[in-house]
C-alpha cells in the first residue's frame, strides 16, 4: 500500500482540548502575514475556519446567471459582486452573489460591512445544510435584510428577509418554485423583478 493511500484510509482525530475561536483581527492578520494564502480555500464563519466546498458546473452556471441578472436591474449607487468576502463582527463569508452599496473602488482598504449590502445569495447543492443553518444565522445576526438561497437541489429559491431584533434568525420566508418570480429589494423598495428559472437554467 502507497504513503498516499495510507494516509487517505485514515480519519484525523476529532480534538478533545478546547478549540480556540478566531477574531476578525485575528484572521486578517494570518492573511497578512501569508499564513492564509488564495490557495487556502477557507472562510471565517462565527469565528471558525470552515473549508469552503468545491464547485461543480452547476454552481458556477447559477452564480453567473443570478449575477447576471441582478447586474441587469440594480440602480446607480450599488453593484453587484460575486464570491469576495464582506467583513462581519465574527466572520468573513464569501457570498457566492451580493448587492452591495457604492462602487467597487470605494473599497480599497477593506472589504464591505453588513450595513453595506442589501441582498446575499448563496448557490446551495452540497452546502444546503450549511446555509440553512450557520450561514443564516450569521447574516440575520448581521442585520442583512434580505437573503436568497438558490437552491440546485430542490429547484427552488428560499428567500428570507426581515431579520428578527435577537438576530439569530429571519421573521419572513418565501419559496418559490421555477414557475416564480423574485422581488428584488434594495432599502426595502422593489427595484425589479427576476425568474427563479433564469437562475436555474
Amino acid at each position: 500500500m502507497s504513503v498516499l493511500t495510507a494516509s487517505l484510509n485514515v480519519l484525523p482525530a476529532v480534538p478533545r482540548d478546547p478549540i480556540v475561536r478566531l477574531s476578525v483581527e485575528q484572521y486578517h492578520e494570518m492573511i497578512r502575514a501569508g499564513i492564509l494564502t488564495a490557495d487556502d480555500q477557507v472562510e471565517l464563519l462565527e469565528g471558525w475556519l470552515v473549508a469552503k466546498m468545491p464547485k461543480k458546473p452547476q454552481h458556477r452556471i447559477a452564480t453567473r446567471l443570478t449575477q447576471n441578472a441582478l447586474a441587469a436591474i440594480v440602480p446607480d449607487g450599488w453593484y453587484v459582486d460575486a464570491q469576495e468576502p464582506i467583513t462581519l463582527a465574527d466572520s468573513e463569508p464569501e457570498p457566492d452573489v451580493m448587492i452591495v452599496r457604492g462602487e467597487t473602488q470605494d473599497y480599497h482598504d477593506r472589504h464591505p460591512h453588513a450595513d453595506e449590502i442589501a441582498l446575499v445569495v448563496e448557490i446551495a447543492d452540497s452546502t444546503l445544510e450549511r446555509d440553512r443553518s450557520t450561514k443564516k444565522r450569521m447574516y440575520a445576526r448581521a442585520g442583512i435584510p434580505v437573503y436568497w438561497i438558490v437552491n440546485l437541489v430542490d429547484n427552488t429559491c428560499e428567500v428570507y428577509s426581515t431579520p428578527s431584533v435577537a438576530g439569530a434568525d429571519y421573521q419572513q420566508i418565501d419559496i418559490y418554485d421555477l414557475t416564480g418570480t423574485l422581488p428584488v429589494l434594495i432599502e426595502e423598495r422593489e427595484i425589479g423583478t427576476v425568474r427563479v428559472q433564469d437562475l436555474l437554467r
